[in-house]
C-alpha cells in the first residue's frame, strides 16, 4: 500500500468528519486529559486496515501511541483486542470514528473474502475482486480482499484489458474487439467477456488470453471449459454467492470474480473501549 495515498485518503476522511473542530470533545474533555484504550472485535472475523487506523490517530495527534496486537489477515473471535492505544484523550476521541470506519469496512471485506476462499478450497479456482469498490477507497478495498485471501483483478481501467459487452457492440463483435485490443496492447493479457458458447469459440479463435463467462449456467460453463481445453484461462462472474461459488469452482474454471466482496460486505463490528482509571 502506498503511504502517500493512505495519508491523502485519511486527510479527506478527517476533513469530512472533523471539519473545523470536534466541538463535543472540546467542550467536555480537559485539554490535559490522558487515556488508554483497546479496539475490540465484537464479532468473529478477519482483520484488515490496522495501519490505516494508525494513520488516522497519527494525523489527529502524532503523540498518540498505537500498538497493533494482531496483524492484518488474522482471524479473530469476538472479544479479541486487535489494537491498543494511549495518549491525549481529545486526540483519541476525535480520531475514533474515522479510524473505526476504515477498520470496520476493511475487516468486513476481508471477512467476506475469507468465506469465499474457504468455500472453494480444494479446487483450482481463485477468488477475484472487481472494480465495484467505494469511489476513492479502491486501494483500501483491494488491500482488504488480499488480507482475506482473495486476489486482485486489475486496479483500474489503465492496467488491464477487459473487453465487456458494450465494447463488443461498439467494436462489432468478439473477434474484432480482441484483434484491436491485442494490436494496441501486445504486452498485456487480453480478457474478453462472452455470453454464449458461440462467443467462446470466437474468443478462442481470436487468441484471447482470458475468457470471462458472464451469467452462464453450470452446464454451459462445463461445456466452455471443455472447449477451451486449457488454451486460455477462464473466469466466471455474475450472480455469484456463497451457495453457488462451490459448484462454479468445481466446473474447472480458473477464476471466480465476486463483486459482493467490495460492494456488499457487511462491516465487521469493532469498538474502541476506553479504560476506566
Amino acid at each position: 500500500m502506498l503511504h502517500d495515498a493512505i495519508r491523502e485518503i485519511v486527510a479527506r476522511a478527517l476533513a469530512e468528519d472533523v471539519g473545523p473542530g470536534d466541538i463535543t470533545t472540546a467542550a467536555t474533555v480537559a485539554p490535559e486529559a490522558e487515556c488508554r484504550g483497546e479496539i475490540m472485535a465484537k464479532a468473529d472475523g478477519v482483520i484488515a486496515g490496522l495501519e490505516v487506523a494508525r494513520a488516522v490517530f497519527e494525523a489527529v495527534d502524532p503523540e498518540v501511541v498505537f500498538e497493533v496486537v494482531v496483524s492484518d489477515g488474522t482471524r479473530v473471535s469476538a472479544g479479541t483486542a486487535v489494537a491498543r492505544l494511549a495518549g491525549n484523550t481529545r486526540g483519541v476521541l476525535t480520531a475514533e470514528r474515522t479510524a473505526l470506519n476504515f477498520l470496520q469496512r476493511m475487516s468486513g471485506i476481508a471477512t467476506l473474502t475469507a468465506q469465499y476462499v474457504k468455500a472453494v478450497k480444494g479446487t483450482k479456482a481463485r477468488i477475484l475482486d472487481t472494480r465495484k469498490t467505494a469511489p476513492g477507497l479502491r486501494l483500501l478495498d483491494k488491500y482488504a480482499v488480499r488480507a482475506g485471501g482473495g486476489e486482485n483483478h486489475r486496479t483500474g481501467l489503465f492496467d488491464g484489458v477487459l473487453i465487456k459487452d458494450n465494447h463488443l457492440r461498439a467494436a462489432g463483435g468478439v473477434g474484432e474487439a480482441v484483434r484491436r485490443a491485442k494490436a494496441a496492447h501486445h504486452l498485456l493479457e487480453v480478457e474478453v467477456e462472452v455470453q454464449s458458447l458461440q462467443e467462446v469459440d470466437e474468443a478462442i479463435a481470436a487468441d484471447a488470453e482470458v475468457i470471462l463467462l458472464d451469467n452462464m449456467d453450470l452446464e454451459e460453463i462445463r461445456t466452455a471449459v471443455a472447449r477451451v481445453a486449457g488454451r486460455c484461462l477462464i473466469e466466471v462472474s455474475g450472480g455469484v454467492n456463497l451457495e453457488t461459488v462451490r459448484p462454479l469452482a468445481e466446473t474447472g474454471v480458473d477464476y471466480i470474480s465476486v463483486g459482493k466482496l467490495t460492494h456488499s460486505a457487511p462491516a465487521l463490528d469493532l469498538s474502541l473501549e476506553i479504560a476506566d482509571d
